[in-house]
C-alpha cells in the first residue's frame, strides 16, 4: 500500500531584468534534479506565507531583497515526488518579480544564468519547471 504524505509547497520567482530575459539557476550536481536549470526558491516552512518564503529564499540564494509588494503571482503546477514507495505531493507557486535591492550572487547553484523567455523553456529542467516556464514565456510575448 502507497502512503499519502503532506504537500510540499515550494516557491520559485522569475527575476526578470531590465532586458526582459529571466534568471535561472542551475541545480548543484549533488543535490536531487542535479545539474538542471530551475526557477530559484525553495520550500515553505511551517508558518510561513509564500511570499515570506520567497524573500528569504531569495535572500539565502541569491543575496537580494524583494519586498512582497513587487511579487506578481504567474501560475502553478502540481505534480509528485515518489520515493521509497511513498508519494509525496508537491505544488510550486510561481512569482515574476522585476525588481530587488543588492547585487545577484550565486550563493546556492552550480551557475545563474539570464535567458529569453522562450530559451528558458528548451532548458533541462525538473519536470514541474516545465510548464511553468511556458507559461511564463506565453505571459511575456
Amino acid at each position: 500500500m502507497q502512503k499519502i504524505s503532506t504537500t510540499t509547497l515550494v516557491v520559485a520567482a522569475a527575476l526578470i531584468g531590465a532586458d526582459d530575459r529571466v534568471l535561472m539557476q542551475k541545480r548543484r550536481a549533488d543535490r536531487q534534479h542535479g545539474g538542471l536549470w530551475e526557477f530559484p526558491g525553495g520550500k515553505v516552512e511551517p508558518g510561513e506565507s509564500p511570499e515570506a518564503a520567497l524573500i528569504r529564499e531569495l535572500n539565502e540564494e541569491l543575496g537580494i531583497i524583494v519586498a512582497a509588494s513587487d511579487l506578481d503571482p504567474v501560475s502553478f503546477a502540481a505534480g509528485q515526488n515518489g520515493a521509497g514507495g511513498a508519494i509525496n505531493p508537491i505544488v510550486i507557486l510561481l512569482y515574476t518579480c522585476r525588481k530587488w535591492a543588492g547585487e545577484l550572487r550565486n550563493l546556492d547553484a552550480d551557475e545563474i544564468g539570464w535567458f529569453d523567455p522562450v530559451a528558458t523553456c528548451h532548458l533541462e529542467m525538473p519536470p514541474l519547471d516545465i510548464p511553468l516556464a511556458k507559461k511564463l514565456a506565453d505571459r511575456l510575448k
